[in-house]
């Protein structure tokens, strides 16, 4: 079994000044060494950062950085994402020495050659989304590709929301937590739900669910959204306002939302659900600080997005301000080699 990292609080930076690139590349470094990457990889990631936020800033509208701890296992990704222009032409941008005014091509060769991984999307007058993963050594293969965002509520530092992952012979089992409120007493409210899930992930949801009950009884108590990915299947049990919903290509499919109540003070008897979930699917797990709208309004270039990129892209145009925000991507499960 492969337990995941769970969820650290993404850093986001706005990137509508000059020191907004000094403080992204800041970001970055800092959280390049928590992660454990050597000296070389953390330089990397400085220089890459630093890079992206200056082209958020000469060419693009609505541009921000976010910084996240990867959720399968070590490393950090650096998503860099903005409003428009868009690239008519990013099959050109990654040629090493390219650079239109409008675009963000500038050193965009450069760039992929300094991440261990490089994920872009582009939309002419949509925007661009740029995902650089740096990979911790130790760092084992993914059976699915994964997209994390964990912010908290505006000015708090400590974020109510978590979320892990982690992979069984039995599937993928993720889930997202939001502890009721916000600040701290809601950070330990998520923490002590995930302490429980890294226990033992590989349970039966219902009795996962129940153990979560038990350890949050007398606290503030959290809503809940679990789920298991198998070849084709995806089941599903939650308590409380965490909302799934499966997407693809060809648009929205099936979504589920938990049973009314609290882990932890009221919890109903867990109900687990499953849908049909197909290898090109993936599946959207997320809090209430991310409007539920999304899903109506979705375009096939939002629907069409990787999970790494998807997450970022939740994040930056409908999180809520009022809350803590978290959004979990994670592609199909599939059978090991």
């Amino acid at each position: 079994m492969t337990v995941f990292a769970d969820a650290a609080v993404t850093a986001h930076v706005v990137v509508d000044h000059s020191s907004a690139v000094h403080h992204a590349a800041t970001l970055a470094r800092d959280a390049a060494r928590a992660a454990g990457l050597g000296p070389t990889p953390v330089e990397r990631a400085t220089v890459l950062t630093s890079e992206l936020a200056g082209n958020l800033l000469r060419h693009a509208v609505g541009g921000a950085v976010y910084v996240q701890r990867h959720p399968q296992g070590g490393g950090i990704d650096v998503v860099a994402v903005d409003r428009g222009p868009g690239m008519t032409r990013p099959d050109r941008a990654m040629v090493d020495g390219y650079s239109t005014t409008g675009t963000l091509g500038s050193g965009m060769g450069a760039l992929r050659r300094l991440a261990d991984e490089l994920t872009l999307r582009t939309l002419p007058g949509a925007g661009t989304l740029i995902c650089a993963r740096f990979l911790h050594p130790d760092a084992g293969p993914a059976r699915a590709d994964v997209g994390l965002l964990c912010l908290p509520l505006l000015g708090e530092d400590e974020c109510g929301d978590s979320a892990a992952v982690a992979d069984a012979p039995g599937g993928r089992t993720a889930a997202v937590v939001d502890g009721l409120g916000h600040g701290a007493e809601a950070a330990e409210a998520s923490a002590a739900a995930v302490r429980v899930f890294h226990e033992g992930p590989e349970r039966p949801l219902p009795e996962l669910l129940a153990a979560m009950d038990r350890a949050l009884r007398g606290g503030r108590g959290a809503a809940v959204g679990l789920i298991r990915l198998r070849p084709g299947t995806l089941e599903h049990c939650g308590v409380g306002n965490i909302r799934l919903l499966l997407v693809g290509h060809d648009g929205t499919g099936p979504r589920a939302a938990g049973q009314p109540g609290v882990v932890g003070w009221n919890m109903p008897r867990p109900r687990p659900v499953t849908l049909p979930m197909p290898d090109t699917s993936a599946a959207v797990l997320h809090s209430d600080g991310i409007a539920a709208r999304w899903a109506e309004t979705a375009t096939p270039f939002l629907l069409g997005l990787p999970p790494r990129l998807l997450a970022a892209a939740l994040g930056h145009g409908y999180r809520s301000v009022r809350d803590d925000a978290t959004a979990l991507v994670t592609g199909a499960a599939r059978r090991s080699s």
